[in-house]
């Protein structure tokens, strides 16, 4: 007589005490290091030992090819066991797994053995998916903060950094690490890793290590070497995939390569990348956050300085030398411990999705201690160099001779890795996390830490005579007319003459070169003791044309001294500002409930937008759609949309909206909602 009916794995009870009931209520999401309970029903009672013994056999692997054997004693430290409480028709079995399990999804059956160790019966197979548990104090991710294990794993919605070090700007982005079927495609992006596809034992034995895992994510998110997620593209040609400005989220990326096969999504800049690591790695139950570094050095040759080339026409001529600084660059930082390396460097790492130098041969970066960087601890994995200049190359200014001859005109250890933000754990506002980073710029300990990091200290800014620059500009706003200011201003005892050459480029927010929009040479006399102030006035008739969609315009100032040859260079990045789209929300949101949204769009240009589109997404709310505009809108013309959604789960909800057309991409609004489960009776009678 068969006595096993089948197994009841207690998905709501176990979810919710695993904080994993937002992800899904339909199958069993649980963290390891933390005991879950499952009920075994039976036809009738289990004859009691030693006459018949239960058992179970966890499979794990695409293929069950890792067996795992269950033993109902606690005696093997650190493997899985189980213990069992018989009541009435029914065994609660209650699993604990070691707080180093490999995460993945696991397959789970009970088997019961006649006392001679005769299979007797076993259940139909019922799977589950093991997650990192920072809450566990034994994992090696564990948290000791539940404020920080809010924001880091359970907040599905983040704010990326972006514009320029003195004027930074914000874009919400929806992480959606609990949406439907988000926790299935993660595990997918790892069993899609070349290392999982050549041998899958071995990666499924180093899984229970989140420097292992991250570093497989990192490499995975771009698909520059392998089947990963999203395909990066800066040179504004995106007629063949999604502009990279257009995703307000995650999980329509996630979506479109798991439905695609694995097909890499079109396109992502650095946000992007680091949006969606940040949703796979807290879906995963890896703390993470997302960083942004202005004025970040991409250092090519490891010499820890950029290097910019001009001739004496303001022209860049940096040609074969790819060092650049990006105007803001992202990544994510991820908490665990770092077993793999000598003591003190456990905590916040650094993981760079976006593929930029190979690390291991792969398009991927770290995880790296930030406290290594601090140090200035080079010789530590992973790519500690590489990130180090991020934040603490030098800037060099070369001027370049017809005849060939290089003169450096200045070397300026300030101006690189300013601001580093990040989100807030107490709201929606920035963190500066510099300080993690890097000692204050000038300090002896920063000093010390150069000359650590293997370098010599260089010296400090020539003295360009005694004509100083300063650029000043009013606010930048996209699709007006405004005025950038330089003053030239003469420090020393004698009028001097002086060329002034100011040159004004359209650039991407990574420095890649989209025209020059206007330039301006002066012949000038400087009194001594006095600024003399000369006026560019950037027009909208003349960078609009070229101008990038990150909005952001270049002005480099060279000034050559007639009296003493002393040449001089300043150069500011401005971030044009745009206007935003307005949110109106008609009625009570209730889950399962019909809602409206208006959303309004008035035409800031000078110039008429054609093919206008808006995308509209929000976690719990509404999967990402889209509502087209028809015909024109011309100048100050308003345009104003309504759709209606459903939300799918409570609580307080972000909707995001994006606009894009032919003249203006990237125009960002967002609307927080709170949801409740069910209509509230303002006139019903409480309950005493």
């Amino acid at each position: 007589i068969a006595l096993l009916s089948g197994v009841d794995l207690q998905c709501y009870e176990n979810n919710h005490a695993h904080r994993t009931e937002e992800m899904d209520m339909e199958q069993l999401l649980v963290r390891r290091g933390q005991p879950f309970s499952v009920v075994l029903q039976c036809t009738d009672h289990i004859p009691r030992l030693p006459d018949h013994q239960l058992n179970l056999i966890l499979h794990l692997g695409k293929n069950n090819e890792v067996v795992l054997k269950v033993s109902d004693s606690e005696q093997d430290h650190g493997k899985w066991w189980f213990s069992q409480r018989n009541a009435q028709g029914e065994v609660m079995l209650t699993l604990h797994s070691p707080a180093d399990a490999p995460v993945g999804l696991y397959s789970m059956t009970v088997v019961l053995l006649s006392a001679d160790g005769q299979l007797l019966e076993q259940t139909k197979s019922q799977t589950f998916y093991l997650l990192f548990n920072p809450w566990c104090k034994d994992d090696s991710v564990y948290l000791p903060s539940e404020e920080l294990l809010q924001e880091y794993i359970l907040n599905e919605n983040g704010i990326l950094y972006q514009g320029s070090w003195d004027d930074i700007t914000t874009v919400p982005w929806n992480f959606g690490q609990f949406e439907k079927d988000v926790v299935d495609i993660c595990f997918e992006v790892l069993d899609n890793s070349p290392a999982a596809l050549k041998n899958s034992e071995m990666d499924i034995a180093n899984r229970g290590s989140p420097v292992y895992v991250s570093r497989t994510i990192t490499a995975m998110v771009n698909a520059n070497d392998d089947r990963g997620v999203v395909s990066g593209r800066w040179d504004g040609e995106y007629s063949d995939g999604v502009a990279p400005t257009r995703w307000t989220g995650s999980v329509p990326i996630l979506r479109r390569w798991s439905e695609g096969g694995g097909q890499r999504v079109r396109y992502g800049q650095c946000w992007v990348f680091t949006g969606v690591a940040c949703t796979v790695l807290r879906c995963l139950g890896i703390p993470t956050r997302c960083i942004t570094n202005y004025s970040s050095a991409h250092d090519t040759d490891a010499n820890i300085s950029v290097d910019y080339l001009f001739n004496d026409q303001l022209e860049n001529v940096s040609e074969g030398r790819k060092d650049s600084i990006w105007n803001y660059h992202c990544w994510v930082e991820s908490w665990m411990k770092r077993d793999d390396l000598p003591e003190g460097f456990d905590g916040w790492q650094v993981l760079d999705p976006t593929p930029l130098e190979r690390s291991d041969g792969v398009f991927c970066c770290g995880p790296c201690p930030v406290h290594a960087v601090k140090e200035g601890e080079v010789g530590l994995k992973y790519d500690t160099p590489f990130v180090f200049s991020e934040v603490n190359a030098d800037l060099i200014f070369w001027i370049v001779h017809p005849d060939g001859e290089r003169i450096q005109v200045s070397q300026n250890s300030k101006v690189i890795g300013r601001n580093i933000s990040t989100k807030s754990v107490y709201g929606d506002f920035r963190e500066d996390i510099t300080a993690n980073y890097k000692h204050p710029e000038g300090s002896m300990k920063e000093r010390e830490v150069y000359k650590k990091a293997g370098r010599q200290v260089g010296q400090k800014n020539k003295d360009p005579g005694q004509l100083k620059l300063f650029i000043k500009h009013a606010p930048a706003i996209h699709g007006t007319d405004f005025d950038v200011i330089i003053e030239v201003y003469n420090s020393g005892r004698e009028d001097t003459d002086a060329q002034l050459t100011v040159t004004s480029n359209a650039i991407t927010y990574n420095s890649i070169h989209r025209g020059e929009c206007q330039r301006k040479t002066t012949s000038l006399t400087v009194q001594a003791h006095k600024a003399h102030k000369e006026v560019l006035r950037l027009q909208y008739d003349h960078y609009g044309a070229c101008v990038s969609e990150h909005h952001m315009i270049r002005v480099t100032v060279m000034n050559c001294s007639i009296n003493t040859s002393t040449v001089s260079l300043a150069l500011v990045l401005l971030s044009m500002t745009d206007i935003c789209s307005t949110f109106q929300i008609i009625g009570k949101a209730i889950v399962s409930h019909k809602l409206t949204a208006h959303i309004s769009f008035t035409n800031p240009l000078p110039v008429s937008l054609q093919g206008g589109v808006f995308t509209v997404e929000g976690a719990g709310l509404t999967e990402a759609i889209e509502i087209k505009t028809h015909g024109k809108i011309e100048p100050g013309q308003a345009v104003t949309v309504k759709f209606s959604f459903k939300p799918t789960r409570a609580g307080l909800r972000k909707l995001l909206v994006d606009f894009d057309s032919d003249r203006l991409r990237d125009v960002k609004g967002e609307a927080t909602v709170i949801v409740r489960t069910k209509m509230q009776n303002r006139n019903a009678v409480p309950e005493i």
